[in-house]
Formats: structure tokens, C-alpha cells, sequence
């Protein structure tokens, strides 16, 4: 594949990604993109953080979705605001040419009411933390039961921050004929066995050694006592 123009991803996504740049594929590009565009299969995909994850999985989901269908398609879990408003972020400049997509990121920190607003008015693709989105589903503002793809992005830190409740009761409301993707850059026991109660027959892609950092990230830690680590946080900024 090398080059976005070879995946047939729509011809608005692929203006949308040459805008910003985007050429060629990268290697968790290559080995996800295709498959997904034409599969329903579950997937599990180890890559290194920083190689283009959200793009792998998020270019064929725009693809994918019914613009003119505003039940929720799509749910996409993560394990920070951070990440969750830079994955909603990256997959609204991804689809800034698809007239009509409605994406939103629900999290905590946030007003849960400004998000049931926009829950109200309908939307395809909702990225949240599982905090929020179980609350939201608790509520019922979020309804998950008809959503065709579940995608758990950085599934080793949302179990290492301790939402596996969250997560399982997440997938508990969703419907059985689903397609779940799951990417991470490291495959733990827990990841393991999350895969093995929630996923069917999964494909296995890895673009890199398991459990093992990426090459290009730099590393660097400070210890600080707790009252310190806002101003720690300050300097290094």
C-alpha cells in the first residue's frame, strides 16, 4: 500500500490527510488499514506509542460510518482527557471535508451537560474515558447498543490505571454483533484477558516487538515528593 491514495479510503478523507501532510503510510498503517475497511473481524494490534495508531484505526472508521444514520456508530475508549481530546482533535481534521460527521469526546472535568446537549442532537463517533462514558451510559444520554465498532485505545494503560470495571461494564451494553478493536503498545495479562472474554477469533498484528518502548522516545523521570509535583511540572514546561 505505501501511500494513503492505495487504501480507497474516500476521496474527502484523503484531501483532508494530504492537507496535513500525510503521504505515506506508516508500518501499523499499512497492516490495519485495508483490513479493516473490508472486515468486520476483531483485531488486536501491538505498535509502538507514536507510529500512527489513531489514524489507523480512525481513517477506515470515517470511512465507514453512515452520515446520514446520527445513532451512535462508533466508541472509542482511552485512558485520559489528554488523549481522548487529541484523538477527537485528529479525527476532525481527518474528516474536516465529510459535511455532517458529528464527533464528540466525553470525560470528566468537563460538563457532563454540555456533553448530554450533544448526545441529544446525535452523534456518530464518541470518544470518552470509561469514568464518563459509563456514567453517561448509566444515565442512558449514551446509547451503545447499536454501535458496529468498539475500538479500546492504550487498553494497557486503562487497565493499569484500574478501569477494568469501567471497560467491562462498557462492553457488557454493547451488542454482541460488533467488530472490537484493540490497540496497545504493550500485551499484559490483564490486556490478555480482556481479549479473550470480549473478542472473537481476533486478528493479531504487531509492528513491533512485544513489550518493548519505541527506539525514538526519549525517556526521562524525576522523582518528587507529591506537594511538589505541580511545580515540578511547571519547570519542566
Amino acid at each position: 500500500m505505501n501511500t494513503f491514495e492505495n487504501t480507497g479510503l474516500d476521496k474527502n478523507i484523503l484531501k483532508a490527510i494530504a492537507s496535513l501532510g500525510f503521504e505515506k503510510t506508516t508500518p501499523i498503517q499499512e497492516s490495519t488499514i485495508s483490513i479493516l475497511m473490508n472486515s468486520n473481524k476483531d483485531m488486536i494490534a501491538t505498535a509502538e506509542t507514536g507510529t500512527g495508531k489513531t489514524a489507523a484505526f480512525g481513517l477506515p472508521m470515517l470511512h465507514l460510518t453512515d452520515i446520514g444514520d446520527l445513532t451512535t456508530q462508533s466508541l472509542v475508549l482511552c485512558p485520559t482527557r489528554e488523549l481522548c481530546i487529541q484523538i477527537a482533535l485528529d479525527l476532525a481534521n481527518y474528516a474536516k471535508n465529510m459535511d455532517g460527521i458529528n464527533i464528540l469526546s466525553v470525560y470528566g472535568g468537563s460538563s457532563i451537560e454540555n456533553q448530554i446537549k450533544a448526545l441529544r442532537k446525535g452523534v456518530h463517533i464518541v470518544i470518552g474515558t470509561p469514568g464518563r462514558t459509563k456514567d453517561l451510559i448509566k444515565r442512558k444520554k449514551l446509547k451503545i447498543h447499536s454501535v458496529a465498532r468498539v475500538i479500546l485505545d492504550e487498553a494497557d494503560e486503562m487497565l493499569t490505571m484500574g478501569f477494568k470495571e469501567d471497560l467491562e461494564a462498557i462492553l457488557g451494553e454493547t451488542p454482541k454483533q460488533k467488530q472490537t478493536l484493540l490497540f496497545s503498545a504493550t500485551m499484559s495479562q490483564k490486556v490478555i484477558s480482556i481479549t479473550k472474554k470480549y473478542m472473537h477469533n481476533p486478528l493479531e498484528i504487531s509492528v513491533a516487538p512485544m513489550n518493548v518502548g519505541a527506539k525514538n522516545v526519549k525517556h526521562i523521570y524525576y522523582m518528587v515528593h507529591i506537594k511538589d509535583r505541580y511545580e515540578a511540572i511547571k519547570r519542566i514546561a
